[in-house]
């Protein structure tokens, strides 16, 4: 049986290897389809039923640890100190006074006073009063005539501001004297020289004047300002002159409405004219005018938009015409306080005066011509803010039109005359007139270094193109100012000061009667620096020392008119209260 059953086994087995040999030859292609997915199962793992004993020699049993504290008392000297809060230094305030008076004494036998007092008349009003003198001696080298000078006001205001209305009346005289000392370079004859002089070349001016300002809340009058002057010389010469400038306000949707009103009357005379010692000058010039606009403004921007309408008249020649001129304002802040857009257009009849001239060039004739002058337009452009916030500037462009802009021409030299006046020796000035269109370029820079430290600088480039005149005469192309102001420490002070004139223009000419071309000339450029220092002893007292001109350069402001030299002065001033 066993062995039936093994050949059985051993026909199997070879059966069975025949089939898989057979089975080795290439599989062909089949396709096999899946009854049943594949589903996994997780056998049982055979786990440790018990611990091990471990049988380890080195395992020692812990013993029990007693232990205690063993304290000692120790003797300390250290004692805290109180803490206490830290206190700020508060600087004491400094002390305001209401009066003041200055002296000062300078070479050139110059003279300088000012004196300024307040008093209260009660919670309310005030009364102001001011005092200044100005003065020297001369002694300018190589001046042939005397050319001393001397410079005194004297002004009176008292003020009151109340709840709704607030106002400022006021009161001044002046008394003002020069020389025309400024002879032509070839007038050296002695005889001349003395007959010049023995007509007299002094020349004093005199002037009152009532002022007043209001200003109104909660109405629709806001305010405005009124002038009455009176100014005349001591050739007899005379002048009056009224301006009241009224103002309205309005609110209307949240914006500003208003409307500006002016009356300017000028009447004044000369004895004589300087080409005809028989004809008299008079002039009369009535100018009303008004001036409605609109406010809008916001945050960053502005427009003010308005125009003016004036009613002119010159009585002396009974004429009168009517002006209109723009009156447009804009600027826009583009990056808040570091760049502001501006532009705008304006203009105005601009009542030229006796007084006007003579404060611009004290070396004038009593023999002018006064008019108005009809500035048409002035349009400008620019752009101002920061660089940072120390450092300012302001840039700015405009191009105006005028006609009648009065320029100041050096009268001529007189020889046919017998008994001459002292201005017509060559040393005077009087006022032509010209239609011009000004083109001006101004740029300025100004930076607080410290806050005790300003510096800053400023230039303006003109070009002028005439109608009828060669020259603009006496008007520089270029001007510029260079300033510093330091407070070095609490007690002292100082200060420059420079300024440059460019380039000038005027005529010289001879007597009309005689075949004579006027002859162009040219005034140099000049640079006028000047300094000054000051010490203050105490709250009240300070001393101050000034210089100018300090280049020593006599140069000539008008022809034929050179200035003083170095100057200096010193003096003291004194704060007080009564």
């Amino acid at each position: 049986m066993f062995y039936k059953t093994s050949n059985f086994l051993t026909l199997l087995s070879f059966c069975l290897i025949a089939t898989s040999l057979y089975a080795q030859d290439p599989i062909g292609t089949e396709v096999i389809n899946v009854v049943k997915p594949y589903t996994p199962t997780v056998s049982d793992a055979f786990k440790i039923k018990e611990t091990p004993v471990m049988q380890d020699s080195l395992n020692d049993t812990k013993k029990e640890v007693q232990y205690g504290i063993f304290s000692v008392p120790v003797a300390s000297t250290f004692t805290p100190a109180k803490g206490q809060a830290t206190t700020v230094e508060r600087k004491r305030p400094e002390k305001i006074f209401t009066n003041y008076a200055t002296l000062g004494f300078g070479n050139y036998t110059s003279v300088l006073g000012e004196f300024y007092s307040r008093f209260e008349v009660n919670r309310d009003d005030e009364v102001e009063l001011f005092f200044k003198h100005n003065s020297s001696q001369g002694g300018i080298k190589e001046v042939l005539l005397d050319d001393h000078f001397y410079n005194t006001a004297l002004d009176v205001n008292y003020k009151s501001s109340g709840r709704f209305m607030s106002y400022n009346l006021g009161a001044g005289i002046i008394h003002q004297l020069y020389n025309w000392y400024g002879l032509p370079p070839d007038f050296t004859a002695e005889n001349q020289v003395q007959l010049a002089d023995n007509a007299g070349v002094n020349h004093s001016f005199y002037g009152i004047a009532l002022n007043g300002n209001f200003k109104m809340e909660d109405s629709p009058f806001s305010g405005g300002d009124v002038l009455l002057r009176y100014f005349g010389d001591s050739y007899s010469s005379s002048e009056i002159n009224f301006i009241a400038k009224p103002e309205f306000l309005f609110d209307l949707g949240g914006q500003d409405v208003g409307i500006n009103a002016s009356v300017d009357y000028l009447n004044g005379s000369f004895d004589k004219s300087f080409f005809d010692p028989q004809m008299d000058i008079k002039y009369s010039y009535l100018n009303t005018g008004i001036h409605p606009f609109i406010r809008f403004q916001d945050d960053d921007f502005s427009v003010n938009l308005g125009a003016q309408v004036v009613f002119g008249m010159d009585s002396e020649n009974s004429e009168s015409d009517v002006f209109i001129y723009p009156k447009v304002a804009a600027s826009y802040k583009l990056v808040d306080e570091f760049l502001t857009l501006y532009a705008g257009a304006d203009g105005g009849l601009d009542q030229n005066s006796y007084y006007d001239f003579s404060q611009a060039n004290p070396y004038v004739s009593p023999t002018l011509f006064v008019g108005p002058t009809d500035r048409q337009y002035e349009g400008f452009a620019g752009v101002k803010g920061k660089f940072t916030n120390t450092v300012s500037y302001n840039l700015k462009g405009s191009y105006t039109n005028e006609i009648n802009k009065p320029f100041f021409l050096s009268n001529p030299l007189i020889n046919s005359i017998q008994n001459p006046e002292g201005y017509e020796f060559g040393n005077s000035f009087g006022v032509v007139y010209d239609e011009v269109t000004t083109l001006e370029v101004f740029g300025e820079l100004q930076a607080e270094v410290t806050t005790n430290v300003t510096v800053g600088i400023n230039a303006s480039y003109f070009n002028y193109s005439l109608d009828a005149l060669p020259e603009a005469f006496n008007l520089p192309e270029l001007k510029a100012t260079v300033f510093a102001n330091a407070a070095f420490t609490e007690k002292i002070y100082g200060g420059l000061s420079l300024f440059y004139v460019g380039e000038r223009k005027d005529q010289f000419s001879f007597d009309p009667l005689l075949p004579v071309q006027p002859v162009t000339q040219t005034l140099d450029g000049y640079v006028d620096v000047n300094l000054h220092a000051g010490y203050h002893i105490n709250p009240q007292l300070t001393v101050f020392l000034k210089g100018s001109n300090l280049l020593s350069d006599t140069y000539e402001k008008w022809l034929n008119t050179p200035v003083q030299g170095i100057q200096v002065l010193g003096g003291a001033t004194y704060k007080f209260d009564w």
